[in-house]
């Protein structure tokens, strides 16, 4: 077998064999390679007999016997299906809500197609000796048009670790978000966007990172608002049981050291909970719903943490014993039924943070916001986490997530991070996928898809090798935006999508044409000159913010913070002069202040570098007077912060994830400078 075979049988897969790196010179994928993605796909191809076997499972369907168990449609439109037929075929279509009825499947243009359906919702087709679900989406995602017709909404966007509280441990939490939602709504934001609130690692508080989850389906206890599940005076109690030491608002975060307090505490209530009165009251009730409710994954992501505690120091669940890999094991039931009521813990600590996430959306709705708390999905998850355990044939285990080449990253990036199996999400209905959306959906006005552009292709390393030495796989894109719509539908949920870096041709059309806002970010507005673009030339479909967390703030772009930041830690780029990128921020803060300028959001002359206040001022406004249908503030602009909450490529080398804002969050927005801010962006963009 020749290489070009391979490369026959990779194009057939989904893997892209020839790319163009971003100065658009051209690279093939190595066979190796190709032969580790394709075996991480399930399609072995290192010998002549694995590639024949690996051809006959890539044959193109030829009948009704061939299709996956769910196929999508939109609503209105016929749905064509990848089978050959010149006969019509008599069909059952059982509706979600029961009704059934004759439908006939036509032929045309030497296909298949099932007619219009009127009805959204997972249908059954009946048809031979196959029943498949047919998934009928909307045409589009719910918009925020669709929240509020014409709309210039406002709203703000939160680093959750980063509002402190009376008792937040040294870490902020979903208490801090109720209580800033209420200030926010008040003053008529109707949006706030948070960082990343899925399940990590409890055993492993060191690793903090919120877009490594151990799994997405789940949160993170450590954001756990127990005031508000169990009362004020419970957790205070608590709190006051474990005598843990103050840590000060605007002190870093110490994660391991908050992480022992909070879990402390949460031990503490857990016990209360199991001798008191509430396991036979009200709330034991509530807790026994949500067990039931979420039934095994809740009870395998649990034991999981169980056994990683018990496996410690042993990191990762593929260097356990091997009869604990597997999750449904005898030794793993063993543990279980052995450790009963350290599984019930973990269910108990999920229950609590689930309740406090609702409790925490209410107050937002509550305080008048129309769209209320953005949730943030991660793009990938940890391979050596809860998701990978309990369900190893959904993801690409040996590959992870990155980035190709780039002027600022030579050699690549590599996340750490695996995602789902095209191939496993067809072959399983897309379960995994549609799991992942509901949990994320779950209390949320609106999500953020971090990485879009993972709908339609990843960049994925094999373990072990340099990011370089990676290949874009595609997903099918089609499936996946028409079963996001869908669930975006049902949850009454917004969705905004990261499509920020290389993005694939024709992808910002496809999202707009889904009813996916996109995000526009000041520092990226231009036009060919290098002239920032006025607010009326940022369109009005996406989502305008001043910055990102993994960007400068307004404060740090212009005294120049994050240049010797990168400088500092090498991620200017390859043979990049830190003098020649000073020069360029010389140049650039004159035509930031002109925008604002021309646009009059501020006047007189140009403040030097390192008097960035009216800059900021400027900057907030700028974004507010945009077209966009909501103006996202990150707070760090609103309190005019100079450090970013993230600098990417960075671990330990910058406080990533680690600030925390120098009040607490209850007055965070009547304090100066940032009452006044928010002030000029509700008078920009007033609640109709």
């Amino acid at each position: 077998m020749t290489d070009d075979v391979l490369r026959d049988l990779a194009r057939r897969a989904g893997i892209v064999a020839e790319w163009d790196d971003f100065a658009g010179k051209p690279h093939v994928v190595s066979p190796d390679t190709l032969r580790l993605v394709l075996g991480a796909l399930g399609l072995p191809a290192d010998t002549s007999r694995e590639l024949s076997a690996t051809r006959r499972q890539l044959s193109k369907r030829s009948s009704l016997a061939d299709l996956p168990p769910l196929i999508t449609g939109v609503t209105g439109r016929p749905t064509r299906l990848d089978v050959g037929g010149n006969e019509a075929l008599l069909a059952e279509l059982v509706l979600e809500e029961g009704t059934a009825r004759s439908i006939s499947l036509l032929p045309a243009r030497g296909r298949l197609r099932i007619p219009a359906i009127a009805e959204t919702g997972y249908h059954r087709l009946r048809v031979e000796n196959r029943e498949i679900i047919l998934a009928v989406s909307p045409a589009r995602c719910r918009s925020i048009e669709d929240v509020v017709p014409d709309p210039r909404l406002w709203g703000l966007a939160a680093q959750v670790y980063a509002l402190p509280h009376r008792y937040d441990l040294g870490v902020g939490d979903l208490a801090s978000v109720a209580t800033l939602a209420r200030s926010a709504g008040e003053k008529g934001a109707d949006a706030m966007a948070l960082s990343p609130l899925h399940a990590l690692s409890a055993a492993e508080p060191e690793r903090f990172g919120p877009y490594s989850p151990s799994s997405r389906l789940f949160l993170n206890p450590i954001y756990a608002g127990p005031a508000l599940v169990l009362g004020e005076a419970a957790y205070a109690e608590a709190v006051e049981s474990i005598n843990p030491s103050h840590v000060a608002p605007g002190q870093l975060i110490d994660w391991p050291a908050a992480a022992t307090a909070k879990y402390g505490v949460l031990r503490n209530l857990f016990e209360r909970f199991l001798q008191g009165s509430e396991w036979n009251g009200p709330a034991g009730a509530d807790f026994a719903r949500f067990r039931a409710d979420q039934g095994t994954i809740l009870r395998d992501h649990a034991c999981f943490e169980a056994l990683q505690v018990a496996m410690m120091p042993r990191r990762g669940w593929r260097n356990w014993p091997a009869d604990l890999q597997n999750p449904r094991s005898f030794a793993v039931a063993a543990f279980a039924d052995a450790h009963a009521e350290e599984v019930l813990y973990h269910e108990f600590l999920q229950w609590v943070t689930d309740r406090s996430l609702g409790e925490a959306a209410a107050q937002s709705r509550m305080a008048g916001m129309r769209i209320g708390l953005i949730g943030d999905l991660a793009v990938g998850m940890d391979p050596s986490g809860s998701h990978a355990w309990s369900n190893q044939h959904d993801v690409l285990l040996g590959l992870t997530i990155g980035a190709p080449p780039d002027l600022l990253n030579p050699t690549g990036q590599d996340w750490g991070l695996t995602g789902f199996s095209p191939r496993a999400l067809e072959q399983n209905g897309y379960g995994p996928f549609i799991a992942m959306l509901r949990a994320t959906m779950r209390h949320f006005g609106g999500i953020r898809v971090d990485h879009a552009m993972g709908l339609t292709r990843l960049w994925l390393v094999p373990e072990g090798h340099s990011p370089a030495d990676g290949a874009y796989l595609t997903y099918p894109v089609v499936d996946l935006m028409r079963l996001l719509a869908l669930e975006s539908v049902r949850h009454n949920v917004v969705v905004i999508g990261e499509d920020l870096g290389t993005v694939p041709e024709g992808f910002h059309e496809m999202m707009e044409q889904g009813g996916i806002h996109g995000m526009r970010v000041l520092w990226f507005e231009r036009d060919k000159q290098a002239s920032f673009l006025p607010p009326r030339g940022w369109g009005n479909t996406a989502v305008a913010m001043t910055s990102t967390h993994d960007l400068p703030t307004v404060a740090g772009w212009w005294t120049g913070t994050d240049i010797e930041a990168r400088h500092q830690h090498g991620r200017l780029g390859k043979d990049v002069d830190p003098e020649e990128t000073r020069r360029e921020r010389e140049m650039d803060r004159p035509r930031l202040w002109s925008a604002f300028t021309r646009e009059h959001v501020t006047e007189g002359a140009i403040p030097p570098p390192d008097n960035p206040e009216r800059v900021v001022d400027a900057a907030v406004k700028f974004v507010a007077k945009t077209e966009a249908p909501l103006s996202l503030i990150p707070l760090e602009d609103l309190v005019g912060q100079k450090q970013q909450p993230n600098l990417p490529g960075t671990v330990a080398e910058h406080p990533n994830w680690r600030q925390r804002f120098a009040v607490e969050a209850s007055v965070l927005l009547e304090q100066e400078p940032a009452a006044h801010r928010v002030e000029s962006v509700a008078s920009e963009r007033p609640r109709q």
